[in-house]
């Protein structure tokens, strides 16, 4: 089935169930929004073919809103949404242009053309086993609103199985812990309104639409929003890496860029801001404080070691001083660094900080792209000159500060998305953690 056809068909059927609920709950007294409905099935069952029309009209009759049927049919989006929360090959940039993107905005101005969801009230976490006979009749119509959850039968008020795993699809593609509870978090993703939905989508168009024509055959893709990386060859990702950005205060710029050289235990030459808003002070307290970090004191002008023993720090001007920490186990780049031309003095690196990985949130460093299993990547990239992840590891074992140039520079996009299509027609979601979707809706 074509793409189109598959967030058509997925769309619809949700469209369809929540109408269907909606009106068996007695949410809506009246038939606006089945009206509107049946106008959208048959714009889509003429643009997506027959396998979208055969799915609507297994129509059943309803049994009351205890018991919670539904009415179209709807299929289970099982398969689509289960592509959400594992690995596959296709990437998040293609050359083929971003007709999904804009198939998903066509559906959600549909959704709030009609209306949207309702909001879900605040209260305890909502979790298997519950029952709640007035939030958990809106988390199923809700759910169903967006496709994560298809037909279903029973209580309408209970807490069920089923809907447990629809929460669990929910929270995958929003990049949430996929427990299946929900709390404060999920909460508040399920109360973001169709309206913002639809906006967000609207801009993260924009951004995919200034990229450069033509990715390459071989590139680097970090979705900053979502806190992941992708390593695409021939237009298959070969690799995905979790990465680590920078905190809201110091931010990851978005940029497109290429990387032409690989540092091997580098040394980390300490940004200004870093060494005078967060190291030298600490120094003025702790002499030995450089020491233990394997830190060496510069004059700027001119470059000659200071030993930090012999500085007044109570007449100390941190900007006439840098800082480099030489290559060790504490060194903040770990023990590779991946350069890419740049303005903002970023770049893609490792880390002996490794359990920041584990965080949904990882929002955590000054800027730069700390990355999960650097070492794999660094043989990824090394591969077209012959390189594999033990040649990799036995120059870092050797600790030799070595650079390594590309022969063939690799394109490297890092671009805020917090909203896309993935390659079988799910859309995804992030937080916009930098509010860059909100300023940019100001401008």
């Amino acid at each position: 089935m074509p793409r189109f056809a598959v967030i058509s068909a997925c769309l619809l059927a949700a469209l369809a169930a929540l109408a269907a609920v909606l009106l068996l709950t007695g949410v809506v007294k009246t038939a606006p929004v089945s009206a509107a409905l049946m106008g959208l099935r048959a714009t889509l069952t003429a643009d997506a073919g027959p396998s979208v029309a055969s799915a609507d009209t297994q129509s059943t009759s309803a049994q009351g809103p205890s018991d919670w049927h539904d009415p179209w049919g709807a299929p289970r989006r099982g398969e689509a949404l289960r592509a959400a929360a594992v690995d596959v090959d296709r990437p998040t940039l293609t050359d083929a242009g971003y007709a999904p993107l804009r198939q998903a905005i066509a559906m959600y101005r549909e959704i709030v053309a009609w209306g949207g969801w309702a909001p879900i009230p605040p209260g305890r976490p909502l979790k298997a086993g519950l029952r709640d006979a007035d939030r958990v009749p809106l988390l199923r119509t809700r759910l169903i609103a967006t496709g994560d959850l298809g037909s279903t039968g029973g209580d309408a008020a209970f807490f069920d199985d089923r809907l447990t795993r629809a929460v669990q699809r929910f929270q995958a593609r929003h990049g949430l812990r996929q427990d299946g509870v929900v709390g404060r978090r999920t909460l508040e993703a399920l109360n973001v309104s169709a309206q913002t939905r639809l906006a967000g989508l609207e801009r993260n168009l924009e951004r995919l639409l200034k990229l450069s024509d033509g990715l390459g055959h071989r590139y680097v893709f970090v979705n900053i929003a979502g806190q992941e990386l992708e390593a695409v060859r021939d237009g298959r990702v070969e690799r995905r890496h979790r990465v680590v950005i920078g905190t809201k205060e110091r931010q990851t710029p978005a940029y497109e860029s290429q990387i032409t050289f690989l540092a091997f235990n580098p040394y980390w030459h300490v940004p200004r801001t870093i060494a005078e808003e967060d190291i030298l002070p600490l120094a003025r307290y702790d002499p030995q404080y450089l020491s233990r970090l394997n830190m060496r004191l510069y004059r700027r002008d001119g470059w000659v070691e200071v030993d930090p023993a012999t500085i007044d720090w109570r007449t100390f001007t941190p900007g006439a001083y840098v800082l480099r920490q030489e290559p060790g186990a504490r060194n903040a780049l770990g023990t590779v660094k991946i350069h890419f031309p740049n303005p903002h003095a970023v770049y893609l690196h490792d880390t002996p900080s490794k359990r920041l990985f584990g965080n949904h949130i990882r929002a955590h460093s000054s800027g730069c792209v700390r990355v999960e299993d650097a070492h794999a990547l660094t043989a990824w990239l090394l591969s077209a000159q012959g390189w594999d992840r033990a040649r990799v590891d036995a120059m870092v074992a050797a600790g030799t500060r070595k650079d390594v140039r590309l022969q063939e520079a690799v394109p490297i996009y890092l671009i805020y998305l917090t909203a896309w299509v993935d390659a079988y027609g799910v859309v995804n979601f992030r937080d916009d953690i930098y509010d860059r979707d909100r300023l940019q809706a100001t401008l």
